[in-house]
This record gives structure tokens, sequence and C-alpha cells, in this order.
């Protein structure tokens, strides 16, 4: 039989796909932290690898076999004795995976990431096992994460699950039915995170605007936690991610302009701007809600960053759909653009309808679209310079001899950066920039 800690076994974990996997990561790292492991960043010195996985399209799908096979490798090449797969890819495809990929040790599933270090102690002595259940999962007693050092921004999940039944999408499937946590569940997370030295929050789930109204009677109640967060001590900036366009209300909009710390910044996915498309997919309101809603935004934040996500070559889309989709864009002007080409996933609704798009032509129309959005994005950040911007300085870069961070405006990971000189304080602190150049999507200037 193993012996657990006194072995002192090394554990990496990596992640794969969204932001809520990297929560759902540090949630781990904080049980194996917890049981005596020691965590390491190189899965190469690791004697347990865990593979974090994503399931949502095609090529994550791919991405994360390819990972599982690359660490299984290591089982010749390093010190793994034990490899682990969690996340989306097992709720769906466990048995696929234990039969096609023998260097697995043990499953978890979405719901049951909480037995991790269960799990690790069987898979070290050669039980192989699986942990894949039903995925409803409560997040409401899980506060503590752990974090890794130098970070200065965390996702939070404020709900998971969906209800919105999108022909196109998969995420029932792995992640279940749509269910809130407690305001007081969040705002003891963001204590705790802040507690490590993290000074922004991104909430997200997959519908964010519809949080609360499971367990508060019906109730939206997205501007209460928002505001509610906004009092937690060393938290300064809070985004949010994944609003639904038809929850968004004028209170909720009220809570951005009015709210020192909520980012001005609207992650809103919109999928489409044509109305038979909409409804194919099975979105709700058409593409005169959407207009009506983003001015009424821009009229009452008016420095407000906007987000858009778009898929193109869904099926039954034409040529003059992509034209529309096209001006739509060049329309409203949005500041931030993420585009995917459809994926044709298993079990869903829109894997039945006829009107298929050529794989190469769905590519082609998502590079047109980016060249259109590359030209849109440069042009709204030009309207920085000049100015003086909070900047949430994140990591210094010595050969540039630079510092680099962010604005509000600016999403972690998915969105520009802003170089800065001049800085002479810690990392993770938050400095008034004036911006001097402008480019694509990142910005340069100098402290104040």
């Amino acid at each position: 039989m193993t012996e657990k800690v006194g072995t002192r076994e090394k554990v990496a974990i990596v992640t794969l796909g969204c932001e809520k996997n990297l929560v759902d990561s540090d949630m781990m790292a904080h049980l194996i932290d917890e049981k005596g492991y020691e965590l390491v960043d190189n899965p190469e010195e690791a004697t347990v690898v865990i593979v974090n996985t994503c399931g949502f399209i095609d090529a994550a799908k791919e991405e994360s076999v390819n990972k599982i096979l690359e660490m299984g490798e290591l089982k010749e090449s390093g010190k793994l004795k034990s490899l682990v797969v969690a996340g989306c890819l097992t709720q769906r495809y466990k048995e696929d995976i234990l039969n096609e990929i023998p260097e697995v040790d043990g499953i978890v599933g979405t719901g049951d990431f909480m037995s991790i270090t269960g799990i690790i102690e069987e898979s070290l002595e050669g039980k192989r096992p699986i942990f894949v259940g039903n995925p409803i999962f409560t997040y409401e007693d899980v506060v503590k994460r752990k974090v890794k050092e130098g970070t200065y921004s965390a996702y939070i999940k404020i709900a998971e699950g969906c209800d919105n039944a999108c022909t196109f999408c998969s995420i029932p499937l792995m992640r279940g039915g749509f269910r809130s946590r407690t305001i007081e569940s969040i705002v003891e997370e963001a204590r705790h995170l802040a507690a490590q030295g993290i000074v922004e929050v991104s909430l997200i789930a997959q519908d964010s605007t519809n949080y609360g109204t499971d367990i508060y009677d019906g109730k939206l109640m997205l501007p209460e936690l928002l505001n509610r967060l906004a009092e937690v001590e060393g938290i300064e900036w809070i985004r949010l991610h994944y609003a639904y366009p038809g929850f968004f209300t004028d209170e909720l909009i009220h809570t951005f302009a009015t709210n020192p710390k909520v980012c001005k910044y609207v992650d809103m996915p919109l999928q489409h701007s044509e109305d038979h498309i909409l409804k194919r997919m099975r979105r709700p309101g058409r593409q005169t809600d959407i207009r009506a809603l983003v001015a009424k935004i821009r009229a009452q934040v008016p420095d407000v960053a906007l987000r858009t996500s778009l898929i193109v070559g869904f099926p039954g889309e034409t040529e003059e759909d992509f034209e529309r989709l096209s001006e739509f864009v060049k329309d409203i002007r949005f500041d931030r653009l993420g585009v995917f080409t459809y994926s044709n996933e298993d079990d869903t609704p829109a894997s039945r309808l006829p009107d298929h798009v050529d794989e190469e032509l769905k590519e082609k129309r998502a590079n047109m679209l980016m060249e259109i959005q590359r030209e849109v994005a440069g042009d709204r950040n030009g309207r920085f310079v000049g100015q003086v911007l909070d900047i949430l300085i994140e990591r210094y870069e010595g050969r540039n001899d630079i510092y680099v961070g962010r604005t509000q405006y600016d999403a972690p990971e998915i969105d520009g950066e802003v170089f800065v000189t001049g800085f002479k304080g810690e990392l993770g602190t938050i400095v008034k920039v004036k911006i001097t150049h402008s480019y694509e999507y990142d910005l340069a200037g100098e402290v104040v």
C-alpha cells in the first residue's frame, strides 16, 4: 500500500479550457496542499499529474487528448507514477478515455473534483478509480483556493451549469443545470482571495446575468452581489464575464455606471447578428434588441469597453448572412471580439440541422471577421492616447526593462496589455499612467 503523505508525492496540475476549469484547479490545489503533497509547476518533476480537460468543442477535445498522451509519456521519460484526468472531457467520454488511453490511472468528473486526494491515493495503489457522477455540484461551502504566488487577479464562479439550451452548446451535458451560489459564500471567497494578495476578481458563470433567480425567489441579484463584493477590503476591481443579454437590466447598467470598483467592461456573448440564425441557435431576442441594449449601456456608461463572441459558419449561415454580420461588427464597433467557427458537437440539436457550412469556408469567414475587428480595435484603442488611466501592474520584463499591466478595460490573458515605464513600486499595485502610444490591441505609457 502506498504511503500517502510520508512519500511527499509531487503533484502538477495542467489546466486546459476556460476560466471555470482554472477555478476548479485552484480548489484541487488547495485540497492537495492540505493533504501534504507538494505542488509543482513542472509536470516533468511530478510523480502525479492531473490534466483538467475541456470538452466544449472539437479543437478543445483534441487539445485535451493530446495533452493526456503527452503527459502519459512522462511515465517513461520522467518521474510520473500516476496520471489523473479531470474536467469536462471525462464527464462526457469517460469510457473512451479509459478504454483507449491505458496510461490514465484515474478519472474525476466535473461534479466530483473535491474527491481528488482520495483519487490520487487510489491511483497510486493501482486501483484506477473512476469518480464521474452527476455533474450537479454546488460551490456553496467551498471558498478556499490556492492561487499561484505572484497572481493578482482571480476568477470566482458565481454559478454553475446552464438552463438556456442553446442548440450548439454541450455545457448542460457536462456541467448540469443552472445553480447559483449564495452572496455570502461568494463574498467569503473574495475575502479569502484578497488575503492572498488578489486585487481583481472576475465573476464567471455560463449565464452570469441570471445570477440568483434560482435561490432568491426569482429575483435577479447580480447588482446586489456586485455592490456587496465592492465592500471587500483589498478587492479593487470587479469584472463581469458572460453576461447573457436577455437579463441585462437597467439596475445592472446603473451599477456599472455608479460603483467605482466595478470595471467598465461588459463581456456579453451575442453569437450572431441575424435573426434567423439566432432563432436556429435558440437565443432569445433579436438584432433590434441587441442594438437597443448596446446603445443604452453606452449612453449610461460612456467609457465602457464592450466584448462579445460570435460564431461563424453555423448551419444555414449564407454568404449574405455573413456579409450582414460583418456590417454589424463594423457598425457596433466592439472594443474586444472573439470569433469561433461552429463546432458540430455530439448530442446537440444543432448537429441535426441541415445546411452545414464547409470547414474551409468557416475558417475563411472567421479570418475575415477578425481582420475587420483588428482595424476597429486599433481605432478604439487610439482614444486612450493622452489620457491618464489606472493600470494594474502585474509583471516585470527585465529584458526590456519595462513593467506590464492592464487597464480596467482589459481582461487578463484574453485582452490587451499596457507597457509601462517609470514604475518604482510593488507588483499588484494599481497606478496612474499617462498613455503615450496605442497599438492594435495594446497600449504604452508612463507613470504619472
